[in-house]
């Protein structure tokens, strides 16, 4: 958990403790090579460290496998995905391959090729993920921060993976069954993600949920001085990174709450001091940018 990620637990945390919300802790560790060993005690301990707690969980989704089977077989019943042979890299290399938001968009090339996966890892010899077929329609939600949203599916969103090749769900798939079965009415993240609302949507639908949509607010990123998004190319900017090298919590959240549209807290500031000028509506609008003199005042006089 790095900075970033913890401005948008604290702004979770904010919002619920003031609108009595119940917060869900869940561990999205489906992710294969990337989850490692232990990570989630870390990040527990980083929560507990700055002060965050939590109402239920955590819930890892890697025990939830045979909901989300449930859920792909409903897919397939209905003929709403279909087999695809494509790589990543074929999709980003593919000339014919329109962008999105956050990337290429899929053109096409597996809908109508094969029957069933079996047939196309049969013709092939490569694995097939499952993908969604995007239909002729529009999708349109309203955001807290960004206001009415509107997508067109096939133009704009494209045919998505629901389930990798190797059988793994997908990060579109699991996060909507998971909102769906455990009455998640409010979603609170990055507007990196902001897309990924148009494709769950479509997923909702599908599955016969549309009333369970939750609402949604993105929050602009914490990025790097380069305008990227906060990530390892910045420096180590992991809360355990402050923690273990004696960075008092308070000046971390200190550094959150500024982020967070609250100024001058100082460095002995308590979670709970926050929720009295919390205001959603004086969240900044546009991207907070970490900067080398961010990193210097949370070392600032640390041996002191």
């Amino acid at each position: 958990m790095h900075l970033g990620n913890a401005r948008t637990f604290l702004v979770n945390w904010l919002l619920a403790r003031q609108r009595d919300w119940r917060i869900i802790l869940r561990i999205e560790d489906l992710d294969g090579p990337r989850v490692k060993s232990s990570a989630d005690l870390g990040l527990i301990e980083d929560l507990r460290w700055l002060g965050l707690d939590w109402d239920q969980g955590p819930i890892y989704q890697s025990r939830r496998r045979e909901r989300y089977a449930e859920a792909m077989n409903t897919l397939v019943s209905n003929e709403c995905v279909y087999a695809c042979v494509c790589s990543r890299r074929e999709v980003e290399e593919s000339a014919s391959a329109p962008h999105g938001e956050n990337g290429p968009i899929y053109p096409g090339t597996c809908r109508g090729r094969f029957a069933a996966r079996d047939e196309a890892q049969r013709q092939t010899a490569r694995p097939a993920a499952m993908r969604f077929k995007a239909p002729a329609a529009r999708i349109r939600f309203a955001d807290a921060i960004r206001g009415v949203r509107e997508y067109d599916a096939q133009r704009d969103v494209g045919d998505f993976v629901v389930e990798k090749g190797d059988g793994t769900p997908a990060y579109q798939l699991a996060v909507v069954v998971d909102d769906a079965e455990m009455g998640i009415t409010d979603v609170v993240r990055g507007d990196d993600l902001l897309d990924s609302t148009a494709r769950q949507q479509l997923i909702y639908d599908a599955l016969g949920w549309r009333d369970r949509v939750p609402s949604y607010t993105h929050l602009p990123l914490v990025i790097g001085a380069d305008g990227r998004r906060l990530a390892k190319r910045h420096g180590d900017t992991r809360l355990a990174h402050y923690r273990e090298r004696g960075v008092p919590p308070g000046r971390v959240l200190s550094l959150l709450a500024r982020w967070c549209g609250i100024e001058n807290m100082g460095d002995d500031v308590k979670v709970g001091d926050l929720l009295s000028v919390f205001s959603i509506e004086n969240l900044p609008r546009t991207p907070m940018t970490f900067s080398a003199a961010d990193d210097a005042m949370l070392f600032a006089n640390r041996f002191r």
